[in-house]
């Protein structure tokens, strides 16, 4: 689980993301302390995985609000970032593997992922995972010199089961058989 003490790894991960590609709507890359900000609020009652491999954080995967309505409390937006040059290495796919069983034990039924587009890798992730495509907002930001599409997957976590208890807080599931049945299904897709 992230804490604040990964916020600059995070940040450094992130921060190409930022200045140099459509793939984040973020145009300039957050300062450390909003990156900190942004995990407290994000682990108070969501997953947010790194990945640390040689001993440094080589990516990280969370889950957040959809939107703000109660009805939505059951559906979290999920996204992953890998550091460059870390790529095509089971990174993405671990993360999201043991993000997703989190949020699934958590209550949550649905995920939602927003995607830039083009971007295959991140699609072909998502679709590998099981998500669905259900829509596309053209020409919805502008970044990098044009109107950049943003695509939307979604993964059912829950079937429909009625009326459904409310979603759990991360902090009740760590350090439980869960947790780590979660760390580890994530762990076998990372490649030596």
């Amino acid at each position: 689980m992230a804490t604040e003490k990964d916020a600059e790894a995070i940040r450094a991960i992130y921060s190409p993301y930022c200045e140099h590609t459509p793939i984040t709507f973020e145009e300039v890359t957050p300062s450390l302390e909003d990156m900190q900000s942004r995990i407290r609020k994000v682990t108070a009652q969501y997953p947010w995985l790194v990945c640390e491999c040689d001993g440094a954080v080589a990516g990280y995967a969370y889950g957040s609000t959809h939107r703000e309505r109660a009805a939505y409390r059951w559906t979290v937006e999920v996204g992953v970032y890998v550091a460059q040059g870390r790529h095509r290495s089971g990174i993405g796919r671990a993360l999201y593997t043991a993000l997703l069983q989190l949020l699934a034990q958590q209550g949550y039924r649905r995920a939602l992922g927003g995607v830039t587009l083009p971007n295959p890798a991140s699609v072909g992730l998502h679709e590998a995972l099981g998500f669905k495509p259900v829509g596309t907002y053209h020409g919805i930001g502008y970044k990098s010199g044009a109107w950049r599409d943003v695509g939307w997957w979604e993964l059912e976590l829950q079937t429909d089961n009625g009326k459904p208890d409310e979603p759990v807080g991360i902090q009740k599931l760590i350090d439980s058989s869960v947790w780590q049945e979660a760390i580890t299904a994530g762990e076998r897709w990372l490649k030596p």
